[in-house]
């Protein structure tokens, strides 16, 4: 088995990485990097717990292969979602709105609801539950996670993200 390097832009900042060819990505940014908002729920893709963004779009770090990931990709996990306006809206209607409960499927929530609005602000409810589709949650109910989204959506309505 190979090793490989690569820098990745992981949260805004540039960090070496080094892992095996069959190594998850998973495995890599929570047990090497210590991003531990990823988690491993299902290990198959079914609960989204394990959510990153990478290059803009949003992917399953459990299914994803780290050597599938190129040099100067660029990363967003949970920990990197507050550095902007549209992520400080996130966790404030999710807080707002009790869209958190035990907080096991919340870094995944966020990740997917971040990539949507960024894509689309004024999402409809269908929409931003079409867009969450796959993120699974035992506690809070898709009700107020899906009111948090639409609501974190309309107040960044207009304003440019930094």
């Amino acid at each position: 088995m190979s090793k490989h390097a690569r820098i990745w832009r992981i949260n805004g900042e540039d960090r070496e990485v080094k892992f095996f060819s069959l190594d998850r990505l998973l495995d890599v940014l929570r047990d090497r990097l210590g991003l531990l908002s990823l988690k491993e729920g299902c290990g198959e893709g079914e609960c989204g717990t394990c959510s990153v963004m990478i290059d803009g779009e949003v992917r399953l770090a459990c299914l994803t292969a780290a050597a599938q990931i190129d040099d100067g990709a660029e990363l967003l996990t949970a920990e990197g979602i507050g550095g902007d306006k549209l992520g400080r809206q996130l966790v404030e209607a999710f807080d707002e709105g009790g869209a958190v409960q035990c907080g096991y499927c919340t870094p995944g929530v966020m990740v997917g609801s971040y990539a949507l609005l960024g894509r689309n602000p004024d999402a409809t409810v269908a929409e931003i539950r079409e867009g969450l589709a796959g993120h699974l949650c035992r506690c809070t109910g898709y009700t107020k996670i899906v009111s948090s989204v639409a609501r974190a959506g309309r107040g960044t309505e207009g304003e440019e993200r930094a």
